[in-house]
């Protein structure tokens, strides 16, 4: 049935009771956009995650088709594929200690249980552990290196019982949402040490970091922000002071650099601890796309720099990827469609990504494709558009995400000079704080000049090309 056919109903938001009711869609329902009587997703443009409907590259041929007027003769073939299943979508809170996981898990169950979702709740297994009676303190180095080998074998064990539940389920959508990720035990052991265990546990960083979950949300200590509100009181297991807890929190953080969906929940702008847990749900609406008005809204946005120079011996601890893009056709001008590759010491995941301007909003929808889907498409590539050559860093700097994009050989066509842009999310837009091992040119935040998309076009091809910085540089060490 088309979205605009189907009936909704107000349900009362649970999160903040005396709050107005907010519309919500029918259970099962998606947000209310759509393309030639086929629903796609409303969410952020560029890296907001949308995880579609459309779980099969035919079925996502289907909505290329009916939203370009491709023949289906000039889409990839597939091979015959049963009906997509609901989606999963696997959700990690993590964060240092009194951050709020445990709480922000109860709030994210009942927003998505009366939106109609199934939900499943993984316990933290650290605390199941030591609430068992192991201390730390006791343990020799070879015990705690064990201990932390059994607790990751246990963690994706736990997690694997949800995830196959979770894939059996056929009649509705459902949320995962884990306590802690299997990366997070690398927080407390040494490069060496976790090294060895992955081995052992015969197992590799980057399935558990890239493939293993959808989004990442790290949930700042109260210690950092809100000193106040930090309590000990709330969990047994929980030894830190402040300091020690500000510590911790960093150390989480670095170990999830490099996962393509991360976001960093502080605890500026926050009133309340409530109005930190609706940040939570409002990033985790945004990035599954669901709509929820201006109810959630935290005024968070994508802002973008152009910068000068870096310099990489200061640089923090980074995940670096090699990232080439590819726009596909399309006979719809306001219709931009494009497969991404995503390369990390020869392992790579493949994306395609499709987004439609409609009345002055921009509808995303993204999936993973196989490398074979991906080989596919590429044969549907717009020989006007040059591909994108990117080497991306992902880092942390204070209490924000960053990713920063290197264009490289050959360099985009529309780009006569270097190009090095940064972006991150941030809810204070106000707030000018940037690293201070690179050098900013100026902001290009909404500036169109400076997208794949016009950075991409041939010079046959009138464009809104641009000088690059002549001044641009990278400092390294040779």
């Amino acid at each position: 049935m088309p979205i605009s056919q189907r009936s909704t109903r107000f349900a009362f938001n649970l999160i903040h009771p005396r709050a107005a009711p907010i519309l919500i869609p029918e259970p099962g329902g998606l947000a209310a956009c759509r393309t030639n009587q086929e629903a796609i997703h409303c969410c952020t443009p560029d890296d907001g995650y949308c995880s579609p409907v459309y779980k099969t590259s035919e079925e996502f041929g289907h909505l290329l088709l009916a939203m370009t007027g491709n023949t289906m003769e000039t889409l990839p073939k597939s091979e015959p594929q049963s009906p997509a299943a609901k989606r999963v979508y696997k959700l990690v809170l993590t964060g240092g200690p009194c951050g709020g996981k445990t709480t922000g898990q109860e709030r994210l169950a009942t927003f998505f249980e009366n939106l109609g979702w199934k939900v499943f709740t993984v316990p933290e297994t650290a605390t199941v552990l030591l609430g068992g009676g192991v201390k730390f303190q006791e343990l020799t180095p070879q015990q705690t290196y064990e201990f932390q080998k059994d607790l990751l074998k246990t963690l994706i064990r736990i997690e694997d019982v949800f995830f196959n539940q979770a894939a059996l389920i056929n009649d509705r959508n459902v949320l995962v949402i884990c306590d802690r990720g299997a990366m997070d035990p690398s927080a407390y052991i040494d490069d060496k040490g976790w090294n060895q265990m992955l081995s052992e546990c015969n197992v590799d960083q980057f399935s558990l970091r890239e493939d293993r979950y959808n989004q990442i949300c790290h949930l700042v200590t109260a210690a950092d922000g809100a000193e106040n509100f930090y309590t000990l009181s709330n969990n047994n297991t929980r030894k830190e002071g402040i300091d020690a807890a500000k510590k911790q929190d960093d150390l989480t953080r670095q170990v999830w650099i490099g996962h393509p969906y991360v976001d960093i929940i502080d605890n500026s702008n926050c009133k309340s601890f409530d109005d930190k847990i609706l940040k939570l749900i409002e990033v985790v609406c945004s990035r599954i796309g669901i709509p929820t008005g201006d109810r959630l809204h935290k005024n968070s946005k994508k802002r973008k720099w152009l910068v000068r120079s870096l310099d990489l011996l200061d640089f923090p601890k980074t995940e670096e990827f090699k990232v080439t893009h590819d726009y596909l056709l399309s006979d719809d001008p306001a219709i931009q469609i494009r497969i991404r590759s995503r390369m990390q010491n020869n392992r790579t995941t493949y994306t395609i990504t499709s987004r439609h301007f409609l009345n002055g909003e921009t509808v995303e929808t993204r999936m993973k494709i196989s490398e074979r889907e991906y080989q596919r498409y590429l044969t549907m590539k717009d020989r006007s558009r040059a591909t994108i050559h990117k080497q991306r860093r992902c880092f942390t700097y204070g209490n924000r995400y960053f990713n920063l994009d290197v264009y490289v050989e050959p360099l985009p066509p529309a780009a006569h000079g270097p190009v090095i842009i940064l972006e991150t999310y941030t809810t204070n837009e106000g707030d000018s704080t940037l690293p201070p091992f690179l050098e900013i040119s100026k902001e290009i935040t909404g500036n169109p000049q400076y997208s794949m998309y016009e950075l991409s076009k041939r010079p046959s091809v009138p464009s809104a090309s641009f000088q690059g910085d002549s001044e641009s540089r990278i400092f390294s060490d040779d």
